[in-house]
């Protein structure tokens, strides 16, 4: 089985108050259709591409020529899009994450996309569904701004269902239809005396493909947690009785996944403080603290086709560093892919995101400090210049070992400098099941 090469924009339209940032005016790729010629380029043969709600629906009408232009275009260039219809946001100034109307009124939109596009055959209705209840939620990073174990469960649920019912619209206009749904699937460790919100963590993780899968029932491990977040028994008992599996499971994996969680707070720098209700403790990068563990892509990957056994893309694969550690960490996810494919583990694709690089992701997009990333092009001229990523990938496509001598480097993250965290314990996975009222949240 081989590997396809996928593409994406970052394209993310996440809300702080009543501001909205739009990363693909950020990017220029608004007011640049050439930018398209320069992506197919690569050898792609998919897309992640952005129809949004916010960007489409302007003054309560919706508004195509955007989409129009460029939705063709990638047809004449022989690249099918996986279309996103919400990515990091919560909708127009009407509705939000936690507006009860807000699953109706986004399978609204949906249909209105699929009648619009009946050619179209993938979609990610909603990007990351669980990171964004998090940051919107949980941590108040983005609109509503909320804190709570009850706001952030009540997102989750509103997207999750908002999901199901915007592809029950779109099958009845394209029965064909893909569902490939993203998240971040990263692990938490721990010391010992952390050991229970890293079980709590671990579980959590799968809560947007599990309530898709409709594994969520009264067995489920987190079962009571939801339901002392106010979610009713009918909620959950709706996704058992109208599933909705994804077609491919989307992995948005980053070398900052994987956390780390230990009480003992002055071995670390105060920005890395937080808790829950019980204790505080210090939540840090996993690939930085020297432990025994099984780290990165292809445990990750291993962990979820194990679970579902369903078919697995990894959706995002991009690194914000130096051209050569991004030329690292593709090839380092690529071969991830591969040896998974070899143990029969249906993996299909594997994704360069942020083609045309990304803004302020460095503070969560919470500030517009005009911080910019590059990824297989630098925009920083005005137009797209290929990265070293860029020609890469295009013997990637072609079925060829890359060239560039850098893939045959360390990278830092393989290298002892890595390390600012030294532990005196060694690092017990925690396989115990967890009942849900037992468990405590973290921030």
């Amino acid at each position: 089985m081989s590997l396809e090469l996928w593409g994406g924009l970052e394209c993310t339209v996440n809300r702080i108050r009543d501001r909205y940032f739009d990363q693909v005016e950020r990017t220029g790729h608004q007011c640049r259709l050439q930018d398209l010629d320069a992506v197919a380029s690569l050898g792609i043969t998919k897309l992640r591409y952005p129809v949004l709600w916010e960007r489409t629906e302007l003054d309560g009408a919706l508004q195509w020529t955007w989409p129009d232009e460029r939705l063709a275009r990638l047809r004449e260039l022989h690249i099918d899009p996986i279309v996103g219809l919400l990515h990091h946001g919560s909708g127009p100034t009407h509705t939000g994450l936690t507006d009860p109307d807000f699953p109706q009124k986004f399978s609204k939109y949906a249909r209105a996309v699929a009648e619009r596009y009946p050619w179209v055959e993938d979609y990610t209705p909603i990007n990351e569904p669980l990171t964004t209840a998090r940051f919107s939620g949980l941590y108040g990073h983005w609109y509503p701004h909320e804190k709570s174990d009850r706001s952030f469960v009540r997102a989750l649920v509103q997207q999750c269902r908002g999901i199901v019912l915007a592809m029950r619209e779109i099958h009845a206009v394209n029965p064909a239809a893909r569902l490939i749904q993203t998240d971040d699937l990263g692990k938490t460790f721990s010391t010992p005396g952390m050991a229970y919100q890293a079980r709590f963590d671990n579980e959590r993780r799968w809560l947007t493909f599990d309530l898709l899968c409709g594994r969520v029932n009264q067995s489920h491990p987190l079962w009571n947690y939801l339901l002392d977040c106010g979610i009713e028994k009918g909620e959950l008992h709706w996704f058992v009785e109208n599933p909705c599996p994804p077609d491919v499971l989307g992995v948005n994996h980053y070398l900052t996944s994987d956390r780390y969680l230990d009480e003992r707070l002055d071995k670390y720098p105060w920005v890395t403080h937080g808790g829950n209700n019980r204790h505080c403790y210090a939540d840090v990068e996993a690939i930085r603290v020297a432990m025994n563990a099984d780290l990165g892509p292809a445990a990750r990957l291993f962990e979820i086709w194990q679970r579902y056994h369903r078919p697995l893309a990894i959706t995002e694969a991009h690194i914000g560093s130096s051209p050569d550690e991004q030329v690292r960490w593709f090839y380092q996810v690529w071969s991830a892919a591969q040896s998974l494919s070899a143990f029969e583990a249906d993996i299909k694709a594997v994704t360069a995101w942020a083609l045309l690089g990304s803004f302020d992701w460095n503070s969560l997009l919470v500030r517009n400090d005009n911080v910019y990333e590059p990824g297989v092009f630098d925009i920083r001229s005005g137009s797209p210049t290929e990265t070293p990523l860029a020609e890469m990938l295009r013997e990637i496509a072609d079925g060829k070992q890359p060239s560039n001598p850098w893939v045959d480097e360390l990278a830092w993250w393989q290298k002892s400098e890595r390390i600012f965290y030294h532990q005196e314990f060694v690092h017990t996975e925690h396989r115990e099941h967890v009942a849900g009222a037992s468990l405590q949240t973290s921030a």
